[in-house]
């Protein structure tokens, strides 16, 4: 696979994954309302995909040194896989109970986060357990982190 592509498949899947799993426990702990948490998962669909896409191709431009193509490669695939890894997070807030489905989104996180890890140490030659439990401990500390906001906002601001 092209470089421009692992760069863009990469980034845009781990982004996708810590991005929308943070803001939907966050969401859910501060509201418990399945319509904010789909309207959050949409919003990180489309606004932070484009964000990062444009981060990505501004970042691969300052490096001068790749050629036009492979930066819109790169952006193409950072756009592409942050916007579906982030959509396939709507399906269980769709069809479980919302409790559930926070539950569903974070197994399905980390599942997504341990593949790809595990492909990134093979790729480097390193063990396997040790690169996805560096990235599995981030993840798990954004998820618990955004838990608390969640339940500290909601301690300011009563939903409506």
């Amino acid at each position: 696979m092209k470089t421009s592509w692992k760069t863009g498949i990469s980034f845009g899947l781990t982004s996708g994954v810590i991005t929308t799993l943070g803001l939907m426990v966050g969401l859910h702990s501060g509201t418990h309302s399945r319509v904010i948490v789909i309207g959050g998962i949409l919003t990180i669909a489309i606004a932070d995909a484009m964000s990062d896409a444009l981060g990505i191709h501004v970042s691969e431009e300052s490096k001068n040194s790749a050629p036009t193509s492979q930066i819109w490669e790169a952006t193409l695939a950072t756009f592409a896989a942050k916007f579906v890894v982030s959509a396939t997070f709507i399906i269980p807030v769709i069809f479980a109970p919302l409790d559930q489905a926070i539950v569903l989104s974070v197994a399905w996180g980390l599942l997504l986060l341990t593949v790809l890890s595990f492909f990134v140490a093979r790729a480097q030659a390193i063990a396997p357990w040790k690169v996805i439990g560096e990235h599995l401990l981030i993840a798990l500390c954004v998820v618990a982190m955004t838990h608390a906001i969640g339940d500290w906002v909601k301690t300011f601001v009563k939903a409506e």
